[in-house]
């Protein structure tokens, strides 16, 4: 008896909820802005967009799970730098990558997000426009967030998933001059980057700029040139006028810096890794659920085959087996397919992991070569293979052809040329100026003890 009154009592809580789903959704898509000629209540229901609440809120779900995810990658991106790098210098990894969070949001909120979409005008040349400061949310005829703005989330949801996005490219450079680089010098940097530069050139594909205004469209899904390459070219420019640390090339022989970490390095990769799946999975831009599963899926062989090309350059090249080259390899996979993850069969995003996680280990190696003393190997990583993974969407995927390879070496090429002189100008600016390098002391004995006063491994020995 009791189990009969409890399933009655269950179907009528299910019968209401029902009720009230298909409520509101008849509310939401009845709903229209006041409008002063209006001949007939049927004609202004016809003019308002219809909004279905139970799609939106799937996907703004989505999209809000997506956009924690991207925010886990600055702790992967943290921990990585950490593991990557000299004990002696592991306070200040952390304090940058958390200050990078915290400075990116806040200029992208005031005049970041408005930049990279601007709404260029019908005609414009697509290079520059401006929305506005801060985040003037578009609203109905009765001041509520318009629901309209979007089919897949809403306006905040918007500017949040894009927020992460944006402090992701200064992280990139974070690792790369680690270990010399005068704090002060790092964060002014970074604020020119995420607050300026990366969001003009954002708006040139993402923001529908001149290189989606092209006859053959720049295609880039999820930022393998826009975020990526972007930050490894950044991260090059300043590499060049920090110079190497000190030991780190004598006599024509390059001298080894144990990171403090390996496991912590390892987490650090896993963490990206999970991250990823929202990084390009929230790219979809809705709660798609073929072509979200088809984009993890492509997302996840290519970092193993990565990790894979990782081990076979490793071996090929320093005769062992080499965990941090497997580690470089599941990135290089990542951000290889960033560019395609939604074009790309199973196979085919294997091949570029693979090919990306080989590359990486002669990238670095050709660095080294140069002098150009790259920490944790963010340039090979995010700039080289970003290129790689861009210019495969003209050769592999469902949009392979001569035309869309030519507007991907176009994009790839004003990207390197433009992220590059602006980030070289500015770091050269602070160079003359305040200076960029701490002292030979400083440098010698460590950042955490000068910079922050503490250590970022200390043992206790109880007396």
């Amino acid at each position: 008896m009791a189990l009969l009154e409890t399933t009655a009592i269950l179907d009528s809580l299910s019968d209401s909820g029902a009720a009230m789903i298909d409520t509101l959704t008849a509310v939401v898509a009845t709903t229209t802005p006041v409008v002063a000629d209006t001949t007939s209540a049927e004609a202004a229901v016809e003019a308002a967009p219809a909004v279905d609440i139970q799609a939106l809120t799937t996907s703004n779900v989505w999209m809000l799970l997506s956009t924690i995810l991207v925010f886990i990658m600055s702790l992967g991106f943290a921990v990585v730098e950490a593991g990557f790098t000299q004990a002696k210098n592991t306070v200040n990894i952390l304090f940058k990558n958390t200050l990078d969070l915290c400075i990116g949001l806040i200029t992208y909120c005031y005049f970041g997000f408005n930049l990279m979409y601007p709404g260029f005008e019908e005609g414009s040349a697509g290079l520059f426009g401006f929305a506005g400061f801060g985040l003037p949310a578009p609203t109905d005829a009765d001041g509520a967030l318009d629901l309209a703005y979007n089919a897949g989330y809403t306006y905040w949801t918007d500017f949040l998933f894009q927020g992460m996005f944006a402090a992701t490219c200064a992280t990139i450079v974070s690792g790369a001059v680690a270990e010399r680089i005068k704090i002060s010098a790092y964060f002014i940097f970074c604020f020119f980057l995420v607050g300026f530069i990366y969001p003009i050139m954002g708006s040139w594909k993402w923001g529908g700029g001149w290189l989606q205004m092209m006859e053959t469209p720049f295609y880039d899904f999820a930022g393998s040139t826009v975020v990526h390459s972007a930050g490894g070219w950044a991260a090059l420019a300043c590499i060049i006028i920090l110079g190497p640390r000190l030991g780190k090339y004598v006599d024509g022989k390059v001298i080894d810096k144990p990171g403090s970490s390996v496991p912590l390095a390892v987490i650090g990769v896993f963490l990206l890794w999970m991250g990823w799946f929202g990084f390009n999975g929230g790219s979809v831009l809705s709660a798609d659920p073929a072509l979200i599963s088809l984009v993890c899926v492509t997302t996840a062989l290519a970092a193993a085959a990565g990790g894979i090309g990782g081990v076979i350059g490793g071996y090929l090249t320093f005769k062992r087996l080499d965990l941090g080259m497997a580690l470089n390899g599941i990135l290089a996979g990542l951000v290889g397919i960033t560019a395609g993850a939604d074009l790309m069969s199973p196979n085919e995003a294997i091949l570029i992991g693979l090919v990306c996680g080989i590359v990486v280990v002669f990238s670095a190696l050709a660095m080294d070569k140069l002098k150009l003393d790259d920490c944790v190997g963010a340039v090979s990583v995010h700039g080289v293979c970003g290129v790689i993974g861009t210019l495969a969407v003209g050769v592999f995927g469902s949009l392979a052809g001569v035309d869309q390879f030519i507007s991907q070496l176009i994009g790839v090429g004003a990207y390197l040329v433009v992220m590059f002189t602006a980030s070289f100008v500015i770091f050269f600016i602070l160079s003359k100026t305040m200076g960029v390098r701490v002292s030979k002391e400083h440098e010698e004995t460590g950042l955490d003890s000068h910079e922050h006063g503490i250590r970022g491994y200390t043992i206790v020995f109880d007396n």
